[in-house]
């Protein structure tokens, strides 16, 4: 019964200390992603429209909520996130639902065998239609011959 009372006092705490830092959060349209294919090992950052979903690999990801805090705070990003597993031939399944925060992303993660999903921040301002992860470009850009 110990465990279980540590285990209920960390779960208050952890929706205390939430609930607190919500208070001076301010909301944001976008949340910044970084996802994580752990086969190929290549990690894809990108932005998603608070309450549009957008697809990375077979997961479906909806951000509900994404708020980050005052400047003259201590750096904190929250967003409310639903992830879905989409097979082919089978109904959608919930993988997770609930708040990642950018300070803790082990505190609150996706478990899955394939991809991680970490919240990085939340911002403003217009966001690009969502799309799955795009292939990495090397540094610097290109460097051949411009035409003339």
């Amino acid at each position: 019964m110990r465990l279980g009372a540590a285990l209920g006092a960390l779960a208050l705490m952890v929706v205390l200390w939430a609930a607190g830092a919500a208070a001076g959060m301010t909301a944001e349209p976008i949340a910044v992603m970084q996802g994580l294919d752990k086969i190929t090992a290549r990690i894809s950052r990108f932005d998603l429209p608070v309450g549009k979903p957008a697809m990375f690999f077979t997961l479906s990801v909806v951000v509900r909520e994404c708020e980050r805090s005052a400047p003259e705070d201590r750096p904190e990003n929250a967003a409310f996130v639903e992830i879905y597993e989409n097979r082919p031939g089978e109904e959608k399944f919930r993988l997770f639902s609930g708040w990642m925060f950018s300070s803790s992303p082990a505190l609150s993660a996706l478990e899955h065998p394939v991809y991680d999903l970490n919240l990085l921040e939340c911002k403003g301002g217009a966001a690009p239609a969502p799309s799955a992860p795009s292939t990495p470009k090397p540094p610097g850009g290109s460097r051949g011959k411009v035409a003339r």
